[in-house]
């Protein structure tokens, strides 16, 4: 089988490798899609390798074909040879073939196609661990998504409002808020218009502070922001893409209880991350299946492309989720 290999100069190669070697309780998937994350890039440039177990190559969330069943994946689970499924992997998604333990999977939702389903689970289990077991979001609270245009934010935006919270995001420039109006945030920051720490104070003072923050970006604006966040509020830091470092006023995290959560989905056990699916199909799938939640895909291209890909996310052009297309 072919797997997308990093080369000399960060080239990205497909490439002949040897084919999954299948365990008891793992089922062998036929890719038909992978979807883009930002941790794919930090994977090329080899600061973010695949944990151990996992192929050595790129891709987190996939979409394919079951094609072969272990003899405990057979016994154990619901899932048949033929069954088309979505899963999320510690790594190996850039490939025709791979081996993954039967927990991992998903069903696709009715009327999803493959590139579609590609992009639930990283992406909506992220948003679902975040928002509901880190941040204890609930309806009617206020929810804010950074960077808007994201693919995690076309997402974790829906998802918010799928539950019935008020959502809050943010991006650069008017062009962008303009592009992501279909996603239903009730209020966009604009950042040439109104900082992130300005807008939190806006709602603070007419009484709709943030209760939960989803943060990819975090940086120097975290520190100036959470002091008017709602009491008992969760800003939940998920990734450092605007600095590694800020200042907290800790009087406000004393006085009004509020919670600073660091989460990551990738180091988390099979066992962990088979709850958050479960959880996450049982509570978010039906609304999935109405139309209540919908896929944002900015583009598919096929994965002999997989350079002009990433070249989509590295410039930070993608509003939704960019999707390779394996067969």
């Amino acid at each position: 089988m072919k797997a997308m290999l990093v080369g000399d100069n960060k080239k990205l190669l497909w490439t002949e490798v040897a084919e999954p070697i299948m365990g008891e309780n793992d089922v062998l998937i036929d890719i038909y899609a992978v979807a883009l994350n930002r941790a794919d890039i930090l994977q090329k440039n080899g600061t973010y390798p695949s944990p151990k177990g996992w192929p050595e190559w790129m891709g987190l969330e996939l979409a394919g074909v079951i094609a072969d069943m272990g003899s405990g994946a057979k016994e154990k689970s619901s899932y048949k040879v033929g069954d088309k499924v979505c899963a999320l992997v510690g790594g190996g998604g850039y490939a025709e073939r791979i081996a993954v333990p039967y927990e991992l999977l998903m069903p696709i939702p009715t009327g999803w196609s493959f590139e579609e389903a590609s992009a639930i689970p990283e992406a909506y289990a992220t948003s679902y661990l975040n928002l509901f077991l880190e941040g204890h979001l609930k309806k009617g609270q206020t929810f804010y998504m950074a960077a808007g245009a994201s693919g995690l934010a076309s997402a974790a935006i829906p998802m918010g409002k799928a539950i019935g919270a008020y959502v809050v995001t943010s991006v650069q420039t008017y062009q962008q808020a303009e592009k992501i109006k279909n996603l239903g945030a009730d209020y966009i920051i604009i950042q040439e218009k109104e900082s992130i720490p300005e807008a939190f104070e806006k709602l603070e003072k007419e009484g709709r502070p943030v209760n939960v923050c989803m943060d990819c970006l975090s940086g120097e604006d975290l520190g100036k922001a959470m002091p008017y966040m709602a009491r008992g509020g969760y800003w939940v830091v998920i990734s450092t893409l605007a600095g590694v470092e800020t200042n907290i006023k800790l009087r406000p995290l004393l006085t009004k209880g509020l919670h600073l959560v660091g989460s990551m989905l990738r180091n988390r056990t099979n066992e962990e991350k088979a709850f958050i699916l479960k959880s996450l199909v049982a509570e978010l799938f039906p609304h999935m299946e109405n139309g209540t939640i919908k896929p944002s895909i900015y583009k598919v291209l096929p994965i002999e492309q997989a350079e002009e890909a990433h070249g989509i996310l590295e410039r930070f052009e993608n509003t939704g989720k960019v999707v390779l297309k394996v067969k």
